[in-house]
């Protein structure tokens, strides 16, 4: 699972931007204007029914992580916590 749901910057990293990006969903903002220090993004791939291939990005290490448990459920409560 990526970090950033429990981080401090979630709604204005870059990083988390270009996974929601890559993962084809609504960006918690237009314009981040954090810049994380050093983030990994792990990348996995894994086949899907029908014979697609899936992409999954998650930032699973970040020098910029601050933590701020449950920050990306209270920016979006009606929505589930993405995995």
């Amino acid at each position: 699972m990526c970090i950033c749901v429990d981080c401090r910057w979630v709604d204005r990293c870059q990083a988390y931007h270009a996974v929601e990006r890559q993962h084809g969903v609504a960006h918690l903002t237009d314009k981040p204007d954090v810049s994380p220090q050093d983030p990994r993004i792990h990348i996995s791939l894994h086949d899907l029914s029908g014979g697609g291939v899936g992409v999954e990005w998650d930032v699973r290490a970040c020098a910029s992580f601050e933590a701020d448990y449950g920050r990306w459920q209270r920016l979006r409560p009606e929505q589930e916590v993405p995995r």
